[in-house]
């Protein structure tokens, strides 16, 4: 006869029709990766042919198939009914003596005749498909201690069978009820909320990139990370790096993590309860860097065992200090989309904004919103409405597939509704906070999605487009390197798939004024600042860096690694800062620093800054970004760019006190250092300029405006500013010819070669070795490029002689 229950020893993914998907994964593991070094908890499970007996016993299918026959397949509207008579049915039946005395037995091996907590999961499996995916769908039960306790927890998962969703999941996928099966996991608990745990995905949740590993992490126990009653503290790892020994933890942010799941204490009416988490906690990340890149390890041998993306759950037991990983699954959402078609969408018209939260997928929808307060509320939603809510649980699963978006006021990108809206295919906006005292119920809203990680809902219904592309049938020239202009880190792996040869711009200022936010010297004299206001709105960002020095380097420095990583192995050339002094003056502290000037624009600038008594320290605080990127993290393709220097003897003075804060030539031999070529002297100059760079970029905005002596601010002569003037050609023909004479890579940053075929056929023509676009100019860039090599030679009138 079939056995009652398999120890996690003895089961493989061979089993999934014995013990279903999950309690297979955690067999699998526990049997071939304990040796590993990664830690399963131990554990049991109950079979099919358990739970098949169990219904037969009681008279179960008799009752149970007839019930849901009357289900209303159109509407669902008696769901509810149905699934509460269907979980009183198995609730009210009673486990056969044979499987009860199968399942205490192996609980008191399990525990050693102690009466240690357990945790008891449900995990499903269809007859005629066993390798389905029931995931989420049915219960788990935590801290389960005693004999009848344990029982008790078996039959509960049992009825899980029947809960709303899962009944509806069944209907949806086109599972006979009566062919799927419950198999109960018990596994020795894992006392997380004396400590954390969390989910981490082996790919990028948002993008599907599959060179990261997400993780995510809160205080306690998991559920109100899955709940989304919290936003989680998130780490990114970067694989490459990670497999090469290197610091491979790219990005790290801190949650609220405002409540603490715990369990209550036993004979309690609750089973947990949710603390407030004290201040302090609020700000710690959950794991520290060992432990990140312990679990970061971890994760790369379940996806290298299993062939695929993995979406992990791992807890840390604070009895015993030890990280677990309790549960495993193959992703599959991300990593069945394709990456090569990309639907791009565009906002025409900005309206009121209402709410902003963290952005998960990277669309636009509008609609009416429907503030809902519950589940029971489900009638309230038409097709195609807005869910507007407070957050959601698995119970919301039949509800949602029917909304168009999804805005919740708490949860990460981890929290149910993220998950259910990647696999929807719909966006949703969640940690809005304020989202239901903004929006009214009824309201025309457009959620807006498509600009990176933070969303915005908008008052009314907003035009926008929508463009599909597929990248694969976009040929990247052959001469000519196409490369983007960037920096927004939050953009950066979606723009990975975008076809392109790297990054010809990473604008350093994007990170400094949306992450930093603080004027750099600020940080370095912070106990010398005069104004409390300004003192208090930096320890509000800082308070948990002692040396304020540090959060500088490290905002900076996850934001250029998040960009590098993306695009690695291809290079991505990160220019330096070059905030003109009234911008700089802008940043939180930066007006105690910032002398006024007449004309910024060619004013205290760029490299006049690096070497000078008002700069010098914060300047060293980006080379240590630089070196930490670079030397640290080990993404070497991070090239470096100066912007704005006017002489030589500038350049040689930059370049001795970057050597000075580590980044030297001399010992790196990989590190590459350019220059813009964005002043006249750079042009006269180059050859001097080609012996301490190596290689020039064309910044030809500003080559423009000191060509032609036309300030690019000014809106009274702004008519004249043109790069397709006789003399900017002529100075961006000789700057070319200059860099292909001296044998140095020459670049141009600008939008010009995809507004107008005859200046890329131009730039071509003189032999450019790359051409950067921002990332709505690559397309027509890209074919404007290809066009003009296959007439490489220049016509007449574009050739120019000097």
């Amino acid at each position: 006869m079939p056995a009652f229950t398999k120890k996690f020893s003895d089961i493989h993914l061979s089993d999934l029709s014995e013990v279903g998907g999950k309690n297979a994964s955690l067999g699998e593991m526990y049997s071939t990766l304990y040796e590993k070094g990664i830690l399963i908890p131990n554990g049991f499970a109950t079979t099919a042919f358990a739970f098949r007996m169990f219904l037969a016993e009681n008279h179960l299918p008799q009752r149970l198939v007839p019930l849901l026959a009357q289900l209303d397949r159109s509407r669902y509207t008696n769901l509810k009914a149905i699934g509460s008579q269907a979980r009183a049915l198995i609730l009210g039946a009673t486990l056969p003596d044979r499987l009860a005395t199968a399942i205490l037995q192996a609980y008191r091996n399990l525990t050693e005749g102690d009466t240690k907590s357990v945790a008891v999961r449900s995990s499903a499996t269809a007859e005629d498909l066993p390798e389905a995916s029931f995931a989420g769908q049915h219960e788990s039960f935590l801290n389960i201690q005693g004999d009848d306790a344990v029982l008790q927890a078996v039959l509960r998962c049992y009825a899980s069978l029947y809960t709303d969703r899962a009944i509806k999941y069944r209907e949806d996928h086109g599972f006979a009820h009566e062919k799927v099966a419950l198999s109960a996991g018990i596994q020795k608990m894992v006392r997380s909320d004396k400590a954390c745990s969390g989910v981490a995905f082996t790919l990028e949740p948002e993008s599907g990139f599959r060179d990261i590993i997400h993780i995510s992490g809160v205080w306690g126990l998991g559920e109100n990370l899955v709940q989304g009653t919290v936003t989680p503290d998130e780490y990114l790892v970067f694989k490459p790096m990670l497999l090469k020994g290197k610091n491979g933890i790219i990005q790290k942010k801190t949650g609220d993590k405002a409540k603490t799941m715990v369990y209550a204490p036993l004979g309690s009416q609750v089973p947990v309860l949710n603390l407030e988490t004290p201040v302090e906690k609020r700000d710690q990340f959950v794991l520290s860097d060992p432990e990140i890149m312990q679990l970061a390890r971890w994760c790369q041998v379940i996806e290298d065992h299993y062939k695929k993306p993995m979406d992990i759950e791992w807890a840390k037991d604070g009895i015993d200090g030890q990280l677990y990983i309790v549960q495993a699954r193959p992703e599959t959402v991300q990593s069945s989309r394709s990456k090569t078609v990309q639907a791009t969408y565009k906002l025409l018209k900005k309206g009121t904004p209402l709410t902003k939260g963290l952005a998960v997928g990277s669309q636009i929808a509008s609609g009416k919103a429907r503030l809902l307060r519950s589940p029971q509320d489900a009638g309230q939603l038409q097709n195609g409405e807005i869910v507007v809510t407070e957050l959601t649980s698995p119970d919301w699963d039949p509800i949602l597939k029917r909304a168009a978006a999804i805005v919740t006021n708490k949860g990460g990108r981890t929290s149910h509704a993220s998950i259910v809206a990647r696999e929807l295919g719909v966006p949703a906006l969640v940690g809005c906070d304020s989202a239901t005292e903004m929006i009214r119920d009824g309201q025309e809203i457009t959620v807006c999605c498509h600009e990176g990680k933070t969303g915005i809902v908008y008052d009314s219904l907003l035009p926008f487009e929508v463009a599909e592309i597929d990248f694969s049938t976009i040929s990247l020239p052959e001469q000519t390197k196409v490369l983007l202009i960037t920096g927004d880190p939050d953009q950066a792996f979606s723009l990975s798939y975008y076809p392109s040869h790297g990054v010809g711009l990473m604008r350093m200022e994007f990170i400094i004024t949306h992450s930093v936010q603080v004027h750099p010297m600020a940080l370095v004299h912070f106990k010398q600042l005069k104004d409390p206001t300004v003192k208090e709105q930096i320890e509000l960002l800082t308070h948990h860096y002692p040396d304020k020095k540090n959060y500088f380097i490290e905002k900076l420095s996850q934001g250029i690694a998040t960009l590098a990583a993306a695009f690695y192995p291809r290079e991505v050339i990160v220019r330096l800062s070059d905030f003109k002094t009234n911008e700089y003056a802008n940043l939180i502290g930066g007006k105690a620093f910032e002398p006024q000037e007449e004309n910024p624009m060619i004013g205290f600038r760029g490299a006049s800054r690096y070497d000078h008594d008002l700069y010098r320290e914060g300047f060293a605080l980006e080379c240590a970004a630089l070196y930490m990127v670079r030397n640290e993290m080990g993404l070497d393709n991070v090239k470096i760019m100066v912007p704005f220097c006017r002489t030589p003897d500038e350049a040689k003075r930059v370049l001795s006190l970057m050597a000075k804060y580590g980044l030297d030539r001399e010992t790196d031999n990989t590190l590459d250092i350019y220059v813009m070529a964005e002043i006249p002297s750079n042009v006269l100059l180059a050859e001097k300029f080609a012996t301490l760079f190596d290689g020039f970029s064309i910044g030809s905005n500003d080559l423009t405006q000191l060509t032609l002596g036309i300030d690019r601010d000014s809106s009274i002569i702004s008519d004249q500013f043109s790069e397709q003037d006789e003399a900017v050609r002529s100075i961006i023909g000789l700057m070319i010819e200059k860099a292909v004479r001296l044998g140095k890579p020459i670049g141009l940053c600008g939008q010009a070669p995809s507004d107008d075929p005859q200046f890329a056929r131009f730039l071509v023509g003189k032999g450019i070795n790359s051409i950067s676009f921002t990332p709505d100019a690559l397309f027509q860039g890209i074919e404007n490029i290809l066009s003009a090599e296959k007439s490489k030679v220049p016509e007449e009138s574009e050739i120019l002689t000097f």
